[in-house]
């Protein structure tokens, strides 16, 4: 029974402690499901087109005078990713507490002459005149700064994925381009307003809301330049 306790134990508190070093181990990404909001809401009815049954010019898919901005399910839409990352931050902080305390014992006095009471009185005075003192300094002082700078830009098409009742778009994007084993990966989803594609069908990122946007990539340069597993595990649980 005990030895079962003791086996518990240790099970427990190694899996608390590996949880918390893994935490720093978790690579970073990005979950692309669309929002709550996307999932709950309904999907526009198609609206069926009533033409005149003489015309030559609106007739058919792909009529003749008509918008070449995106509008439908499966439509694709291109979009300039033009991201600019810009901020600094700078920040000081110093402490300092002094503290000195002295503390002092009783000191008894004789009233009369009797010499063998001011003699028992002055070694009453030795035991308890006893004195106390303390004194501590401390100080500290931080300081920091941080700056960035990040700017990316490129151009990805992206395809409607929901038209939503009240109008707007949800799209959904991704290119994969492999050169000499090096692959690069962009993905981008987020929700668009049809006033907002321009003529030439395209949107900035900037008009995406609840924009997500991944780029990374994969092969020989991003496993040269990433940290190795068993340096990550130390430097994860090394206390100092």
């Amino acid at each position: 029974m005990k030895k079962n306790y003791i086996i518990n134990y240790i099970t427990a508190v190694a899996t608390i402690f590996l949880s918390g070093c893994t935490a720093d181990l978790v690579e970073p990404e990005i979950n692309f499901e669309p929002p709550k909001y996307v999932e709950q809401m309904p999907s526009r009815e198609d609206e069926t087109s009533y033409v005149s049954t003489g015309s030559i010019f609106g007739q058919g898919d792909a009529p003749l005078f008509s918008d070449h901005k995106a509008m439908h399910v499966h439509d694709i839409v291109k979009v300039i990713i033009s991201e600019t990352a810009q901020s600094s931050n700078k920040s000081a902080k110093q402490l300092s507490e002094a503290d000195n305390n002295v503390l002092g014992g009783g000191v008894f006095s004789a009233a009369g002459d009797n010499p063998a009471v001011n003699s028992y009185v002055g070694r009453l005075n030795g035991l308890t005149n006893v004195g106390f003192k303390s004194q501590s300094t401390s100080s500290y002082k931080g300081q920091g700064s941080l700056t960035k700078d990040a700017k990316f830009t490129t151009i990805i098409s992206a395809r409607i994925v929901k038209v939503l009742s009240n109008g707007n778009y949800f799209i959904e994007g991704r290119r994969e381009i492999l050169v000499d084993n090096q692959k690069q990966i962009m993905q981008i989803s987020g929700v668009i307003r049809p006033y907002d594609i321009d003529q030439t069908n395209t949107i900035n990122s900037n008009q995406i809301s609840d924009a997500k946007i991944l780029y990374k990539s994969e092969g020989d340069v991003d496993r040269a330049t990433k940290q190795g597993w068993g340096s990550r595990i130390v430097q994860a649980i090394w206390p100092f």
